[in-house]
């Protein structure tokens, strides 16, 4: 299991082999295994066959290869919708919109997702998260007709792998663990050292190779404000409004 962890490198070509769905089924069952907090279970999974709909997610999330090409194209959502009706049953109104309920159901969301993916990874398939699916986050709630209180966060495609990329260097431990407090000291050396192994990486791998730190694609990463339509289409959904 360490050792298919320490593996993980995200795949964007598959071959036509398909999944069934009772596959789909049981790695799904194995993602909603994953931890969640108070039991919530705080997602929904949009699973896309309809080749017109995966037309338009490729247009609206910028990834064509990935979801015209893959098995199965997934989008895992945050979802309090499932749990309005449920405090409805009870005569009582959910807080949906609160900051806290917020964070936990895309937390919720993303271990489910994560428990997904290394359960498939252990059957040999490959995966890739889709982030692009925040391009345009309203179209692709009216395509796939999310109510209020479900909202989108990621794709997430899946199939056999036609090639796989070789993994990619992480940040070290040390850049990661803190121990009784944090401690930003250390970055300086931490950081140039990190740079130079991914560097080297970029340079050796066997397709789009390239010359760039990683605290040089940070900074064009980080400097300028991405998505900035989000926090009015969050609170649209009605999320995160106090």
């Amino acid at each position: 299991m360490l050792d298919q962890l320490k593996s993980h490198a995200s795949v964007r070509k598959y071959t036509d082999d398909p999944i069934s769905d009772e596959t789909l089924h049981e790695l799904l069952e194995a993602g909603q295994s994953a931890a969640s907090s108070h039991f919530v279970q705080a997602y929904s999974v949009i699973d896309i066959t309809d080749p017109e709909k995966r037309e338009r997610m490729a247009e609206f999330s910028k990834n064509p290869v990935q979801f015209k090409g893959a098995a199965r194209a997934l989008v895992f959502c945050a979802d309090l919708k499932r749990l309005e009706h449920a405090v409805k049953k009870h005569g009582r109104e959910i807080q949906a919109d609160t900051t806290e309920n917020f964070i936990v159901s895309i937390v919720d969301t993303a271990l489910m997702a994560q428990n997904f993916v290394t359960a498939a990874e252990s059957k040999g398939y490959g995966i890739c998260y889709i982030g692009g699916v925040r391009n345009n986050p309203g179209p692709i709630s009216e395509l796939l007709g999310l109510p209020d209180h479900v909202m989108p966060l990621f794709g997430l495609t899946i199939g056999v792998p036609a090639e796989k990329n070789e993994v990619k260097p992480r940040l070290p431990v040390e850049a990661i663990l803190h121990t009784n407090e944090y401690d930003e000291e250390k970055y300086e050396g931490l950081l140039a050292d990190f740079d130079e192994e991914l560097l080297a990486y970029y340079k050796s791998r066997s397709s789009n190779q390239k010359s760039i730190s990683w605290t040089e694609n940070m900074a064009n990463f980080l400097s300028e404000p991405r998505r900035d339509y989000m926090k009015d289409f969050v609170q649209s959904k009605g999320f995160a409004k106090k």
